[in-house]
């Protein structure tokens, strides 16, 4: 079952507490979700001292020039893979000030999917700068908003277990 929005809003504002606490930067990268990650981290007021920005990629092109994901990459494990979120998590420290990093990929529907990469299938990407980035798929399900709003909970819950936050 998908949480509500006050449920993603308070998990946004338990990392916030927890990177606050620990001095450390956030930055995100958002394909499927569309800057939802975003926009449930900037609900919380006081966000801008832990949460340096968003970079919404949602075509191929904007991956390769935002991020620099290779063109390789994506011509050989598609968008909505572990190679590909871990190249757009490498753009974010590459780019950004940030201490941490999150990147979500995935199909959310209704259409879109295929026997290999069906509806529901999210990558993530997550970690800290020179530590290890992690990359793993979830599959979700649900309608659209239901799976978007999955990747952003786990991409949440993926980072409170990453900084050992309470």
């Amino acid at each position: 079952m998908a949480p509500s929005e006050d449920e993603l809003r308070d998990l946004a504002g338990q990392l916030g507490d927890c990177l606050t606490a620990k001095g450390l930067k956030l930055a995100s990268a958002e394909s499927c979700t569309g800057g939802w990650l975003a926009k449930i981290i900037t609900d919380i007021p006081g966000s801008s001292a832990w949460f340096a920005g968003s970079v919404v990629s949602y075509s191929n092109e904007l991956k390769i020039s935002l991020l620099g994901v290779k063109k390789s990459t994506l011509n050989e494990f598609g968008a909505v893979s572990g190679e590909t979120v871990l190249e757009m998590s490498d753009g974010l420290f590459s780019h950004t000030d940030a201490d941490v990093v999150v990147s979500v990929s995935g199909i959310a529907g209704p259409d879109g999917g295929s026997e290999d990469k069906p509806v529901g299938l999210v990558w993530l990407s997550w970690g800290k700068r020179d530590k290890t980035v992690f990359a793993t798929p979830f599959n979700f399900d649900g309608d659209r908003q239901e799976v978007r709003k999955q990747s952003i909970a786990q991409a949440l819950n993926s980072l409170l277990d990453l900084l050992v936050c309470d």
